[in-house]
């Protein structure tokens, strides 16, 4: 993607994440379409499926051929296959009835990382990775009528998502990330860049 000059760790980083105002204040409004997994996050999420059953509630199926649709290629997922959940009751078939994602629950009930078992594609949204990019789901937010609603909303994507980005980027890319904000910024306040996002 070439209107993005600036790469880290593979992807091009699109600044508008260092301006978009943002805020998260729902309950897993995002998971009501379903997601995206790797085909290896798949595999991960089929590697566990008995205790994802034994911690589904009644609003889930437990039948395991009910929760990914077929796979299909994409570019932007690292083994260049894309696996979609299934909507099961108007939501992602992992999402429980008090809007908590069952894969999740089971990394923290087992003490791991909580987003062991989460396709990162669930947990960077609103950022999202298109055409080798990391960028904004601009179209995707504005489909959701609870996301991102307050208008006196003061927070970044970049400062709403720090948790998010240093998942994605790992520490040092998070940092080289930290370091291009910066320097993009100050670029903006002196006016040798435009905010992409005015």
């Amino acid at each position: 993607m070439e209107k993005f000059s600036k790469k880290i760790n593979g992807w091009f980083i699109d600044p508008q994440i260092f301006t978009y105002k943002f805020i998260c204040n729902c309950p897993g409004e995002c998971c009501y379409y379903g997601v995206y997994a790797d085909y290896k996050e798949y595999e991960t999420i089929l590697s566990i499926k008995d205790k994802i059953i034994d911690n589904m509630d009644e609003t889930q199926t437990k039948d395991v051929s009910k929760w990914f649709e077929p796979p299909e290629k994409d570019d932007d997922f690292e083994s260049g296959i894309a696996v979609g959940t299934e909507i099961v009751n108007g939501k992602c078939t992992f999402l429980d009835k008090n809007g908590r994602c069952t894969l999740q629950k089971i990394a923290l009930q087992e003490g791991e990382y909580k987003w062991k078992y989460k396709p990162v594609y669930c947990v960077l949204f609103p950022l999202t990775t298109f055409e080798g990019a990391l960028t904004i789901d601009t179209e995707h937010i504005e489909r959701l009528p609870n996301c991102n609603t307050e208008s006196c909303n003061k927070l970044t994507m970049f400062e709403a998502c720090r948790e998010e980005l240093a998942h994605f980027l790992g520490e040092e890319g998070f940092e080289e990330l930290k370091n291009y904000r910066e320097e993009y910024l100050n670029e903006i306040n002196i006016g040798v860049k435009e905010d992409v996002t005015k």
